[in-house]
């Protein structure tokens, strides 16, 4: 009589077992997050992308090393989850750090992991996701942690301008963790849940006795407000994934794409009078900038970037006729719309950004110049205020200005005049172009006059009514051909919709150099 055959287990079986220890791990360490009211990383991914579409790679993978005890806590994944997944359609790839194995800290096997997707994206021309939950390197595994950071950070760079790169700040980073998202392109934090510090509060109050807390150091509302390392701040994960998905819709899949149209049912020959309106008719009231922006794109969708931080210049996507585009305003609520080191280094980043992604930038002008002050100076003021001046000079983009009032000074240049090769300048009868205000210029020409003068007061107005008539007005600018129009405010978006279809139209040659040395 012959022995029972034993029937192997099953391979499938066995394939699906694993999956699933992988896939659920630390069932403790994921009810801490919960607790925290934070979701696991694959939750996190799964909020993010189109449903169904997250496809994990390297699932399986653990890491080698056997210093510490290491070798004897070898979670599947090592602490990152990393694949290829759809946002509205559009193939992206992503990884989610795991804060529930090794609290997220990177090592060998994370980095290869992270290293891994970066390279797809990069290969295949999509945009990169990243959702940082970290602790930083893995102190058990030495230096091979920071050699995984360094291929991390050489790989942000190779992709810098290639492909969009995103960072979602949804728990504390520090260290490494922090330089990585630094170089890419927008950071998204949470607020009470996001932070992004070199040191922690313990390493600073024992190196230096300042006591601080996690929020007053790197919390959401620091990067979002006073450093301007983030752009943009969420009060939950999932306003922070739905603010992700809408920024990504503006985007094109790389540098050599086109960023995605849409058919609007806002009419391209909509005319708003308005915005004449608007207008204060003293020139020393302020209105709000981002009222004009949102008369003018298509259907009142303005989507702000940093709104929190160097308030004086706004930044953000819009469509116009249905076309993806980049807006650089001045603001006449803060600081009249004057430019600083702030506002310089925040508009011309996003400059350089819309550039590289081929997004026409439009500009709105009312500046009165740059901010006067020993503390300006001393910050670099010309260094900083040079970077705007760079960036819109550099650009290639189809660049359309409309200066709804002032224009004055080495600010009117740096604002993406004709003269640094704007493809389309237009000016509202309101505008005034001139090297300064009509009374800082009375002041000036008409000194020892009005000194002289039997009453001076009188004779001071009506040199600065004079002036005004004459100089602070869009209408010299326009007879040199430094403004192609000078359009009534109710047709500012069918005139700027028009110049924008002539300007998709354009060749962009550039100096054969390896590259610029923009004033850093």
């Amino acid at each position: 009589m012959s022995e029972p055959s034993v029937h192997p287990v099953d391979p499938i079986n066995r394939l699906r077992q694993r999956r699933y220890e992988a896939g659920h791990g630390n069932a403790e360490a994921f009810r801490r997050q919960h607790e925290r009211a934070k979701l696991t990383a694959r939750e996190r991914i799964q909020r993010l992308v189109d449903p169904g579409s997250f496809q994990e790679l390297d699932l399986f993978a653990r890491h080698r090393s056997r210093m510490f005890g290491l070798d004897a806590r070898r979670p599947y994944g090592d602490g990152v989850v990393t694949g290829m997944a759809r946002i509205d359609g559009r193939q992206v790839m992503v990884f989610s750090h795991d804060a529930a194995a090794f609290g997220g800290s990177l090592g060998e096997v994370f980095a290869e992991k992270v290293c891994k997707v970066m390279d797809l994206a990069l290969a295949n021309r999509v945009p990169i996701i990243g959702i940082n939950d970290s602790g930083g390197a893995r102190i058990q595994e030495g230096v091979v942690s920071l050699a995984g950071y360094a291929e991390i950070f050489w790989r942000n760079v190779e992709s810098s301008g290639v492909i969009p790169q995103l960072s979602l700040i949804l728990g504390p980073c520090t260290g490494g963790a922090v330089y990585s998202p630094a170089m890419t392109d927008f950071v998204f934090m949470v607020h009470g849940v996001g932070y992004m510090f070199i040191t922690g509060p313990e390493v600073i109050r024992v190196t230096t006795g300042e006591r601080v807390t996690f929020d007053e150091l790197g919390g959401a509302e620091v990067h979002n407000m006073r450093s301007g390392v983030a752009h943009f701040l969420a009060q939950s994960e999932q306003e922070c994934f739905a603010q992700t998905r809408r920024l990504l819709s503006f985007l094109p899949q790389n540098a050599d794409d086109t960023p995605p149209a849409r058919e609007g049912t806002d009419p391209p020959d909509r005319i708003d009078p308005g915005l004449a309106r608007l207008i204060p008719s003293s020139a020393k009231e302020a209105y709000d900038m981002k009222e004009v922006i949102r008369r003018v794109v298509d259907d009142g969708d303005f989507f702000e970037v940093q709104p929190f931080y160097a308030m004086n210049i706004v930044i953000g996507f819009a469509r116009l006729g249905g076309r993806p585009v980049g807006v650089v305003a001045n603001q006449p609520k803060v600081m009249a719309g004057a430019l600083d080191i702030d506002a310089s280094i925040k508009g011309a980043r996003f400059v350089r950004f819309c550039d590289a992604f081929n997004l026409p930038l439009i500009v709105f002008e009312d500046v009165p110049g740059f901010l006067p002050g020993t503390q300006q100076e001393y910050g670099g003021i010309i260094r900083h205020g040079a970077k705007l001046l760079y960036a819109f000079c550099e650009a290639t983009v189809p660049k359309l200005t409309v200066i709804t009032r002032k224009a004055y000074g080495g600010a009117y240049c740096v604002m993406c005049s004709k003269h640094i090769r704007a493809d389309y300048n237009a000016a509202w009868p309101t505008a005034e172009v001139a090297v300064m205000g009509p009374e800082g210029a009375v002041n000036i020409i008409f000194r020892r006059e009005i000194e002289s003068a039997d009453d001076p007061v009188a004779k001071r107005a009506e040199l600065v009514a004079d002036y005004t008539e004459r100089f602070a007005n869009p209408y010299i600018a326009a007879e040199r051909g430094y403004l192609d129009e000078v359009i009534d405010p109710a047709m500012t978006r069918p005139a700027l919709i028009r110049a924008l279809r002539l300007g998709l139209e354009k060749n962009r040659p550039r100096q054969p150099r390896r590259h610029g040395n923009i004033p850093l």
